[in-house]
């Protein structure tokens, strides 16, 4: 009975947990939007810290559903190479998804 309670408790803890990340992520966009406003001097590094805090966000949500950190890697370069493919506005302007995936290719190794 007791381990019942334990897990239902770490359930719990598991969904607020959730709750408060997503609020924290819709925050850090709305950072970001509010920063993006503002003068292009004072708010470059404000920006790159919104970002970061985004992409943390996102992965530790991830996690918290229950996806590990891999699996959102492995799904994200498949996007990347789908998009590419595709010819993404991104990538066919840019070429910010080949850069990107070049990047993270560079990272692992």
């Amino acid at each position: 009975m007791f381990q019942n309670n334990k897990n239902n408790s770490d359930i719990s803890r598991n969904l607020k947990l959730i709750e408060i990340l997503k609020c924290e992520l819709l925050s850090a966009v709305s950072e970001l939007f509010q920063t993006m406003i503002k003068s292009a001097k004072e708010s470059k590094d404000a920006a790159v810290d919104c970002l970061v805090d985004i992409i943390l966000i996102t992965y530790t949500l991830g996690k918290r559903m229950g996806y590990d950190y891999s699996k959102i890697d492995k799904k994200m370069e498949e996007k990347i190479k789908t998009s590419i493919l595709q010819e993404h506005h991104l990538e066919k302007w840019y070429g910010d998804l080949s850069e990107l995936k070049e990047h993270l290719t560079r990272r692992r190794e």
